[in-house]
């Protein structure tokens, strides 16, 4: 049985911003937002009818500025925060804001989609004595309404009021390091109660508590260079994974960050992002400017069945070859989609469907494609 062609949509403008749907995730849903200096720049709904193997989209105009990161709400469907660079006649700098979704939007595509309805702008994430935002992260389960942002060498958390609408800056921190660095990436750990967040500069990872708001582990030169991106296993509370400038992706435990648990190369440039599958963690999406997106197999660092094989420090390697079962899966690449044909900034699983994911590339081209139908079967039966 022959896999489903990949299906590929094309934004006018260029493009670095995507990210899943995660609320009321009924339907296979993206964001994807466009990065353009010379006109209106737009957020893009896209909803995937996996059945007929179609797209349907809405445009939404956002005239503040070029989007660098985006972000759906966890527990609205209609609310996004986006990072963007807003330019006056005297300085340029990146803000952060809320929006909603036209409040009479119905999810239907419009009879005229000729004159774009604009978002709705609902608030600003003021940061204006910690420098430029670099990225936003909502609460991943929502229930405190509490955000996450990252300016320059800050980390700062805001108290979002869903009833008048407003963002109060609640605590921040300061990151001290020699030289100039700045922050890059960060990412929410869903684990420990969700206190506990990790963020990236230069080539290190920090883990900080955001109930102190202090530094808990540090992984120094977690990469050779540029560290671009992270991400949580959902499964297994201590494991994290990493991807930057080397060209590689490494897998760490966060209680023992003196070396990588393993380390992947298959990429031939700077790696950009990183993503977990949010029910079988053995599945990991890449994506690069070598052009290609990459869905490897490591069920080794896994919580599927023999992925406790790694983590066993007491048993000698005889005896765990011997637990394993002739048909135990191997470690290694399962795909490489190489349907871009630029830089591929971001890649995002669908939060509806398992299976389904997204990759969007400098060009403004989004691809959604699936996880081979035989790797599947193999995780299901």
């Amino acid at each position: 049985m022959e896999d489903e062609a990949p299906v590929i949509y094309g934004l006018e403008f260029q493009a670095r911003a995507l990210t899943a749907q995660v609320a009321e995730t009924d339907q296979i849903r993206f964001l994807v937002a466009t990065q353009s200096l010379r006109a209106e720049n737009q957020v893009h709904h896209i909803d995937f009818d996996d059945e007929n193997n179609v797209i349907n989209k809405n445009v939404f105009l956002h005239r503040e500025g070029e989007i660098w990161h985006l972000n759906s709400s966890s527990t609205d469907k209609d609310l996004l925060i986006t990072c963007y660079n807003k330019t006056s006649e005297s300085k340029t700098e990146m803000r952060a804001a809320l929006w909603r979704l036209p409040s009479d939007f119905d999810g239907c595509p419009p009879d005229d989609q000729s004159s774009p309805q604009s978002l709705e702008h609902v608030c600003q994430l003021d940061s204006s004595d910690y420098g430029d935002i670099k990225c936003t992260l909502w609460h991943p389960t929502g229930d405190n309404n509490t955000l996450l942002g990252l300016a320059d060498k800050h980390l700062l958390l805001w108290d979002f009021n869903t009833a008048d609408s407003t963002a109060q800056l609640t605590s921040s921190t300061a990151l001290e390091s020699r030289g100039q660095p700045k922050m890059t990436c960060g990412q929410w750990n869903p684990h420990h109660n969700c206190t506990q967040v990790a963020t990236a500069n230069d080539t290190c990872i920090r883990g900080w508590d955001i109930r102190s708001m202090q530094q808990v582990y540090m992984i120094e030169n977690a990469h050779g260079q540029l560290v671009r991106e992270l991400d949580f296993n959902p499964n297994k509370q201590y494991f994290l994974v990493s991807c930057g400038d080397d060209c590689k992706v490494k897998f760490w435990d966060i209680r023992n960050v003196s070396e990588p648990l393993k380390t992947l190369t298959e990429h031939s440039h700077w790696v950009w992002s990183v993503r977990y599958n949010h029910f079988h963690d053995q599945l990991i999406l890449t994506s690069s400017s070598d052009s290609r997106v990459i869905l490897n197999n490591v069920v080794t660092l896994s919580s599927e069945p023999f992925g406790h094989l790694a983590d066993s420090e007491e048993e000698s390697d005889e005896e765990k070859e011997k637990e394993k079962p002739h048909n135990h899966p191997k470690d290694g690449v399962i795909a490489t989609y190489e349907e871009h044909e630029d830089s591929v900034y971001a890649v995002s699983w669908s939060a509806a469907d398992p299976w389904v994911f997204a990759s969007l590339s400098y060009d403004g081209r989004l691809v959604i494609n699936r996880v081979p139908r035989a790797e599947k079967y193999k995780i299901l039966l």
